[in-house]
């Protein structure tokens, strides 16, 4: 046996640094244990990184797909809430106050952002998250937004699409098969959203 060791996971996680990328999947993941133990519907919106890293070389898998990152959300748009905050800088307004009462999360498919990403370590590993979240520069746009690669696709924790479902890493599983709004679990007063996918316009501004 040999005794050089290595690493073989094939994750790559994203570098540091400011992106571009879509969102292209948007999670209901049921009431989860958040923040001081308190118990909150959550939403995950996951995006795929398109360009480069410091040495030129693309931002992709070793099947050649866009690295992907996600971001998870209380379901609310509460003024101190971080989905308004992201939503709000993504979008480059506020929302209006018709707005505030009933949001359509699922507008934000299919749509464009620059991702501000930092590396953090813990329990001796290095993980990449999404520090803010903002809208493509003009400049950006009139050069061209490249090809999404990933369907878009909404996961309804009520209704889910098991197809889906397979592909979530299996801590991801693990949390939404916990939660109450999972089929056989028992039910909760709160109550994630449910996702309307009908009519789905990947142009339509949010």
């Amino acid at each position: 046996m040999p005794l050089t060791v290595k690493d073989s996971s094939d994750f790559i996680g994203v570098p540091a640094g400011t992106h571009l990328a879509r969102c292209y999947r948007i999670v209901d993941k049921g009431t989860q244990k958040g923040f001081q133990d308190k118990y909150q519907p959550t939403v995950m919106l996951q995006f795929e990184i398109h360009g480069e890293d410091e040495n030129g070389k693309p931002l992709v898998t070793t099947d050649g797909r866009p690295l992907s990152i996600s971001k998870s959300y209380n379901c609310t748009l509460a003024e101190k809430s971080n989905l308004r905050k992201d939503l709000q800088m993504w979008r480059g307004k506020e929302f209006t106050s018709a707005e505030l009462r009933g949001f359509e999360l699922k507008n934000v498919l299919g749509h464009w952002a620059m991702l501000t990403i930092t590396r953090k370590e813990a329990n001796g590993k290095t993980y990449s998250r999404i520090d803010a979240i903002s809208s493509v520069p003009r400049s950006v746009k009139e050069m061209g937004l490249p090809q999404g690669v990933n369907a878009l696709q909404v996961f309804d924790i009520e209704n889910p699409d098991m197809e889906i479902f397979d592909t979530f890493s299996e801590k991801l599983k693990a949390d939404i098969m916990a939660a109450p709004e999972w089929p056989g679990n028992e039910k909760t007063t709160q109550k994630a959203p449910v996702f309307d996918t009908s009519g789905l316009d990947e142009e339509a501004p949010f």
